[in-house]
């Protein structure tokens, strides 16, 4: 069962992908806000508009899903994908022309 729990096809991760306007200082200010409350609930940026956040499982990712759709602005565009710990090491990601090693997740530990 343990090895079930952390299995790489069962450990998820979730990307909020969004385009808020920024037009006016209020703007500005709502999203602001909302990369601060989405930072809060343990999200780090991947880049400028992309946030992800790593899940011991589907379960918990739907809390962590829950919570963004519920401080969703009212106007832009907000994706939120979850993709498998697998999917995400097969990533590929480069600084300019240089590979970089794919983002972990936080080890696991286990106390018996």
């Amino acid at each position: 069962m343990n090895s079930e729990r952390f299995n790489a096809y069962r450990v998820m991760w979730i990307l909020v992908l969004f385009d808020l306007p920024t037009e006016t200082k209020s703007e500005r200010r709502i999203a602001q806000n909302f990369r601060k409350k989405i930072m809060g609930y343990g999200f780090v940026m991947f880049q400028f508009s992309i946030y992800l956040r790593h899940c011991s499982s589907m379960e918990n990712a739907i809390v962590h899903i829950n919570r963004v759709q519920k401080i969703l602005p009212e106007k832009g565009h907000i994706g939120i994908m979850s993709i498998t710990d697998r999917q995400m090491s097969m990533m590929k990601i480069f600084h300019g022309k240089k590979a970089t090693i794919a983002m972990k997740g936080p080890q696991q530990l286990e106390i018996f």
